[in-house]
C-alpha cells in the first residue's frame, strides 16, 4: 500500500509560498537565497527518485507543468515519467504526461491511490490540498525542508485544523547554511518494520 507523504520548503514562521521564485510572491525565491547543501541536494533528489508519484494541487501542478517538461537530468527524467494527479474542480484536460484530474472526494481518492501505489504519493507545494490532507488525517509523512528565514508575510503551511494534530520527529539532520530537514509522521501510528530493526 502507498502512503502520502507531504513535503515542503518552509520559513520558519510558516511561509510556504512561492520558495522558487515563479509566481510573483513579494518574497518569492527565498529558498533559492540560502544554501542547502550538497547533503541537502540529495534529500531532494533521492525523495524524487524513490516517489511512485505527485498528488498536487491546480496551481503547483500548472507550474510545475510549465516548468520540467523542457528539462532533462534525473530529476526532472523522474518527475516527467511517474504518474501525476492533480485535485482540481475546474481542470479538465491536463497536457503534462501521465497526468490524471481528481475531482471526487479527496479521501475517497487518496484511498483509492494508496490502493494502486507501492511506494510513495508525494506532495509538493499545494497549501489548499495538504491543508485538506493534513485537516482530515490523510497525511502519512511530512518532511520539511526548514529554511533560517522569517517572511513575515505569505501564504503558510498549516492553515485552521479541526483539532490537535500530535507529530512524532522520526528524522532531522541539519544541512548547507542551517537549513533543517525534519520529517514526522502521525504520533501513535505504529512504527514501521524498519523501524524496530
Amino acid at each position: 500500500m502507498g502512503r502520502i507523504v507531504v513535503t515542503e520548503f518552509v520559513s520558519l514562521d510558516g511561509v510556504m509560498e512561492d520558495p522558487g521564485g515563479a509566481e510573483n510572491f513579494e518574497h518569492g525565491g527565498w529558498a533559492l537565497e540560502i544554501d542547502r547543501g550538497n547533503e541537502g541536494d540529495q534529500f531532494k533528489l533521492d525523495e524524487a527518485l524513490s516517489s511512485d508519484a505527485l498528488l498536487l494541487g491546480r496551481v503547483t501542478y500548472e507550474g510545475f507543468a510549465e516548468a520540467w517538461p523542457s528539462r532533462d537530468g534525473e530529476f526532472a527524467d523522474k518527475f516527467n515519467a511517474m504518474p501525476k494527479y492533480v485535485v482540481s474542480s475546474t481542470l479538465e484536460d491536463p497536457d503534462w504526461n501521465n497526468s490524471t484530474v481528481l475531482q471526487g472526494d479527496i479521501a475517497e481518492e487518496v484511498e483509492i491511490l494508496k490502493q494502486e501505489h507501492e511506494g510513495d504519493i508525494v506532495v509538493h507545494g499545494s497549501a489548499r490540498l495538504v491543508q485538506t490532507l493534513v485537516d482530515r488525517d490523510l497525511v502519512d509523512e511530512l518532511r520539511l525542508m526548514v529554511f533560517p528565514i522569517v517572511l513575515g508575510s505569505g501564504k503558510r503551511l498549516f492553515g485552521e485544523a479541526n483539532d490537535m494534530k500530535p507529530l512524532q520527529l522520526v528524522d532531522s539532520k541539519v544541512v548547507g547554511a542551517g537549513v533543517t530537514l525534519l520529517t514526522y509522521e502521525p504520533a501513535g501510528r505504529p512504527a514501521k518494520a524498519s523501524d524496530s530493526d
